[in-house]
């Protein structure tokens, strides 16, 4: 499945060839804190999900590091997803302007932000296609070790 992601457009940055790399979705991230007295702190964290995987786990990265969520706060907040740009997949699909936002976000979100150009479309709430971002996160000091796991697919976070 994941030769679908390729390109046969010689010009393409993504082209299937010899010596090239090309852009592939599947992308577990491994976040490092800064070296502490008792080592840094660990944040590993991935989902399935093509062209959503990274604008998911940063949506999750961000709310656990920039708004102080815990793990499973981070990864229950709603998401929104844009495909502004050709699809990974076959036919590589191209949506200018599409924002998809899950329907837990305000209603005049959509609105307002229909009038700076999106095209604003709803999703319902938890819907997979917004990813499903599983993430452990390790505090060095204590050893406490946090972990969530996403609704919007089967998914378990479990410690002992």
């Amino acid at each position: 499945m994941r030769g679908t992601q390729s390109w046969t457009d010689p010009s393409h940055a993504s082209v299937l060839a010899p010596g090239k790399r090309p852009r592939l979705t599947p992308s577990p991230a491994l976040a490092l804190g800064p070296k502490g007295p008792k080592g840094r702190e660990l944040l590993p964290f991935g989902t399935p999900g093509g062209d959503v995987q990274i604008q998911a786990m940063l949506q999750a990265f961000l709310n656990m590091t920039e708004f102080g969520m815990n793990p499973q706060q981070a990864i229950e907040a709603p998401r929104f997803a844009t495909y502004s740009f050709p699809d990974s997949f076959q036919p590589h699909d191209y949506r200018p302007d599409l924002l998809m936002l899950e329907s837990r976000f305000p209603d005049d979100y959509a609105d307002n932000l229909s009038a700076r150009g999106h095209d604003a479309k709803w999703w319902p709430q938890f819907i997979w296609r917004a990813g499903a971002v599983c993430a452990v996160r390790k505090n060095a000091d204590s050893g406490l070790m946090l972990a969530g796991a996403d609704p919007r697919r089967t998914a378990y976070a479990l410690g002992i």
